[in-house]
């Protein structure tokens, strides 16, 4: 069965494309006009083992805010559409994931039920601008863009930063941890013979 999805998704402020294959390599073709964003969805991509290809254009010579939102809201939705009926899925996955000073956990529940909490950041961190090609990525995205995925996605996921200096170590760390637990929760269990929750669906 293939658990490949394509989403588009245009309004006034953004046209949005987002293709993945959750049984994929990691092979990414990323491009949202924010460049450290790129660079965290390549990151994303390629430790969740999760084909992915985003096409974003949108209004970024206003800030980078909407073109990093929508493209978030279609990448959860194509998660979801991807994942099917979640049968045979491991459903839970975690992962701790170090980058030099940086280190972060992140817990995934491929629940039906959206929830994010996350928590840790260094003081400020919210405030940071880390730049690179294309519009700057302000530090209070990094919170956003796991919240809306996890809305998106229906996806319980707790993100917690333990340590980190660096603003781009903190935020990269986040996005790997993340992938690492996406990766473990959406695998397939070959012991599951159906979907793994007692209510019978997820």
């Amino acid at each position: 069965m293939s658990r490949t999805a394509k989403i588009e998704r245009t309004t006034k402020e953004s046209r949005v494309l987002v293709e993945v294959d959750l049984d994929g390599s990691g092979r990414s073709d990323v491009s949202t006009g924010v460049g450290f964003y790129d660079h965290m969805l390549d990151a994303f991509a390629r430790h969740s083992l999760v084909d992915l290809v985003v096409q974003t254009s949108g209004d970024t010579h206003i800030d980078a805010h909407h073109s990093v939102e929508d493209t978030a809201i279609v990448l959860g939705q194509a998660l979801r559409e991807g994942l099917g009926d979640k049968a045979g899925i491991r459903r839970f996955g975690d992962a701790t994931v170090p980058l030099d000073e940086a280190l972060v956990q992140a817990v995934v529940d491929v629940s039906g039920r959206p929830y994010c909490v996350h928590t840790g950041e260094p003081e400020g961190q919210e405030y940071v601008a880390i730049g690179g090609t294309g519009a700057t990525y302000m530090g209070s995205l990094t919170r956003h863009v796991f919240e809306t995925v996890s809305f998106h996605a229906h996806l319980a996921l707790h993100v917690r930063v333990l340590g980190g200096r660096d603003p781009h170590h903190v935020v990269e760390a986040q996005f790997k941890a993340f992938a690492r637990a996406f990766r473990d929760a959406v695998a397939i269990d070959p012991r599951e013979t159906g979907v793994p929750s007692t209510k019978g669906s997820l």
